[in-house]
């Protein structure tokens, strides 16, 4: 019924009763201004008359409802979604002679935009996709995603059967309805690792695999189930029609319009974005794939999503779409969505709940448990630890936006009554609020990375292998720290087996990715990753062959999550020593030339978590390259070691003694004590420590500085008259630790992760010709 219309009812000539249907023109769309309205009796009603204004109004109340109920939730882990449903449970109650007037007639103009939105948001999904991981996860993950589905479908359709004997289970909707209570919904699995930030961990890969593969599982059901249902009522010839339209629809987009698209991501030069007119072209294609999807006789949900499917993930088509479209759909469309589907929800349904609800409920329930435990049982067979298989089953039966729009959309088109829809909203808001609150409890990807194990510089010896990691974010690093592993020159006798991570920010896909280039495992993706930081790196392994081992890897993941990647290879490598770029590079004049926050949060991340030791490299204001000696036998590369004691500090004196094995390079140890050794904080076996190692590092170090200092700015001045002598400083973090020799300089550290004497040493104040690399010694942390 159009909006503003009456209706009423008469008989015709023949006796049959005719609708009379009465509508408003001209329709009412932009009010006439607040001065016309306030010279008229009844200014709100009349202000509510015009639709446009109604609709901004609602979305302000939406919106201000929305993030007040989040507000409150969010402390109990529960995630926006929850307070949308709850937001729209709350305005459903509403007078519709309200300031919002939250009737039916002023709800459909609302619902029209968010289910726009919704439509975009399974578009979007479908680009996230990457159907090749169906086949790269392997057999028992392709088992587990099945099953996941199948066996809670068997149980259910057998509960209802038991409880509702009477009817063909395809004729009164039971098969499609227990497809959707057992089905996996890959969007929300995947918006669900994202909130809880483990996307990128083995629990968040496996589920997310499994989640793809009982996608498609559930959507190959939901269409046999269409299909059966249109053969009992229409006829086998009229399945045989759907059939050959989902085919050909199917064969259009993936063999016509896929391969346009890859055209358009073939033609655009790497690292650039796409042309705005491939853009809106791709853009223009869903607007239609709407109306075709009508025309195949498909599900309206079902088009957008396969074309999204057909869209080339990652840079540089799925990317763009992704950051330019998702912002927009996400923030805006979506919580009117679902704001409107718990618009739908009336608990007064549930009192007079027929037998059929009654039984559909139940066989929900069933599923629900039947699919938690074989979702738990299937990876605790295969050697999960407990609690993780208990984290695995909690996400797989996780619920949220695409099931109650599909019980909305049912609800609408009258396939289920309002007592069965009220029942289903209560289960996929329970389980949605639950879940993540389990989750997080269960789970904690970082127990993985408590190491008993010595892995230090310090406990590695001069004449065994050193492993190490170097983080690259961008170009520039990659210079930076190859040009640090040259002023190292490592001897025959002192080898380093340095791994290279390459870390890619995730766009345009779901799921994440992680290369081994030296095995040459390549991405789905037809544009490369990480070229020019592979050539680079295999030709400074060509230069040091004898001495040197370098193996590049990729990892493609959300900025959030890198830290895994990192700490994953690190605990596989058996790594000593991780060399992550520091967050800021500077010009030569001293201002600023490149700056990434997400980098200073990955490097808080990893020197929290590490499983082994940490270095951050500041590149100074010159270049390392240009400070490097020409000739071999010419000692002219000066390494200092700031010391003040600590453990910190003596895997700076571990690092800067295996740098300083070249014939170039030469060693300074500046020893800064605290004057009558006021104030010091240190343990006593740590101070026995420090000395002896002292002692026994005296001998064999080009020069040894001791000076006392009674303060913070006493240090600083001192430091100022030396440090432009060396090339490469390299000081302990010495986080929380409290010193005389510091004291005063707290207050004005800029940057937590890279200590006091670090933040120093990098500041303004100082000209910063050095390259600066902050050590921290592998943390014991308690399990």
């Amino acid at each position: 019924m159009a909006i503003g219309s009456s209706s009423s009812y008469s008989t015709g000539m023949d006796g049959s009763k005719l609708e009379e249907v009465c509508l408003k023109f001209p329709p009412k769309v932009t009010s006439p201004g607040m001065a016309t309205l306030l010279l008229r009796k009844d200014k709100l009603a009349k202000l509510m008359d015009y639709s446009g204004l109604r609709l901004h109004l609602q979305m302000v109340v939406i919106f201000v409802l929305t993030q007040t109920l989040h507000s409150l939730l969010k402390n109990l882990g529960l995630p926006v979604f929850v307070s949308q449903v709850l937001a729209g449970i709350i305005l459903t109650s509403s007078d519709q002679h309200s300031l919002v007037n939250m009737s039916e007639d002023s709800v459909a103009i609302l619902g029209t935009v968010g289910a726009f939105g919704f439509v975009f948001f399974m578009f979007l999904s479908g680009v996230k996709m990457d159907l090749s991981l169906t086949y790269k996860s392997g057999k028992k993950t392709v088992c587990f995603g099945f099953l996941t589905v199948v066996v809670p479908l068997i149980f259910c359709l057998a509960t209802v059967k038991l409880l509702h004997s009477g009817g063909n289970v395809f004729m009164n909707k039971s098969f499609f309805l227990a497809v959707s209570y057992s089905g996996t919904s890959f969007p929300v699995i995947h918006c669900l690792l994202d909130e809880l930030k483990i996307l990128n961990s083995e629990i968040g890969r496996i589920g997310l695999s499994a989640a793809l593969v009982g996608n498609l599982v559930t959507l190959v059901l939901t269409m046999f189930s269409i299909l059966v249902k249109t053969g009992l009522e229409q006829g086998r010839k009229m399945v045989m029609i759907d059939i050959g339209l989902a085919l050909l629809f199917i064969f259009v987009v993936m063999f016509v319009l896929r391969p346009v698209m890859k055209w358009m991501v073939k033609h655009t030069p790497e690292a650039a974005q796409i042309k705005g007119v491939c853009f809106y072209l791709v853009v223009l294609a869903f607007m239609v794939s709407l109306r075709f999807t009508e025309l195949f006789h498909l599900h309206i949900l079902y088009g957008p999503f396969i074309l999204g499917m057909a869209v080339p993930d990652g840079p540089p088509l799925g990317s763009a779409l992704i950051e330019k479209l998702e912002p927009f759909v996400s923030g805006l469309f979506l919580p009117i969505f679902a704001t409107t589907c718990g618009l739908r929800f009336n608990l007064s349904y549930l009192k007079n709940s027929n037998e059929f609800a009654d039984d559909q409920a139940m066989g929900a329930v069933v599923a629900l448990v039947i699919k938690f435990g074989v979702s738990f049982v299937l990876p605790w067979l295969c050697k999960i630890p407990t609690r993780d298989s208990l984290a695995l089953a909690f996400i797989m039966v996780s619920k949220g936006i695409v099931e109650i729009s599909s019980y909305s959309i049912m609800h609408d088109n009258r396939i289920i009554s309002e007592d069965i829809f009220s029942y289903m909203t209560i289960i996929v808001v329970s389980v949605a609020g639950i879940v993540p609150v389990l989750v997080k409890r269960l789970y904690d990807p970082s127990i993985k990375y408590l190491c008993f194990q010595k892995r230090t510089v310090a406990s590695t010896k001069l004449d065994q292998e050193l492993r190490m990691i170097g983080c690259i974010h961008v170009p520039a690093n990659v210079n930076s720290i190859i040009n640090l592993l040259n002023a190292s020159c490592p001897p025959k006798d002192s080898p380093i087996a340095f791994d290279v991570l390459h870390l890619v920010k995730l766009q345009g896909r779901a799921t994440p990715l992680f290369i081994d280039h030296h095995n040459h495992i390549k991405t789905t993706s037809d544009r490369s990753y990480s070229k020019s930081v592979v050539i680079a790196f295999k030709q400074f392994e060509r230069d040091n062959s004898e001495s040197v081992s370098v193996n590049v890897f990729t990892a493609v993941s959300p900025p959030i999550s890198m830290y895994e990647d990192i700490c994953n290879l690190a605990m596989n490598c058996s790594t000593s020593f991780i060399i992550l770029p520091f967050h800021r590079r500077w010009y030569t004049d001293g201002t600023i030339e490149w700056e990434d926050q997400t980098v200073r949060s990955l490097n808080l991340d990893i020197l929290e978590k590490a499983p082994c030791s940490v270095g951050i490299l500041v590149e100074g204001r010159r270049n390392l390259r240009d400070t490097l000696p020409s000739s071999s036998n010419t000692p002219s590369f000066h390494v200092a070691v700031i010391f003040l004691g600590g453990q910190d500090d003596w895997e700076a004196i571990a690092l800067g003694k295996r740098i300083s094995q070249d014939e170039s390079a030469t060693l300074t140890i500046i020893h800064l004590k605290a004057a009558n050794n006021l104030g010091t904080v240190l343990a006593d076996h740590e101070r026995t420590l420090d000395k002896e190692m002292l002692r026994h590092i005296r001998g064999s170090v080009d020069a040894y500085i001791e000076e006392q200092v009674t303060d913070g700015p006493e240090t600083s001045s001192f430091l100022r008259s030396v440090v432009e002598n060396y090339q490469l400083i390299i000081v302990g973090r010495r986080y929380k630790s409290e010193d005389p020799q510091t004291s005063g300089l707290e207050e004005w550290c800029e940057f937590e992760e890279i200590g006091i004497i670090g933040d120093l040493l990098s500041s303004k104040d100082f000209i910063g010709n050095y390259s600066l690399l902050i050590v921290q010694q592998q943390r014991q942390r308690n399990a």
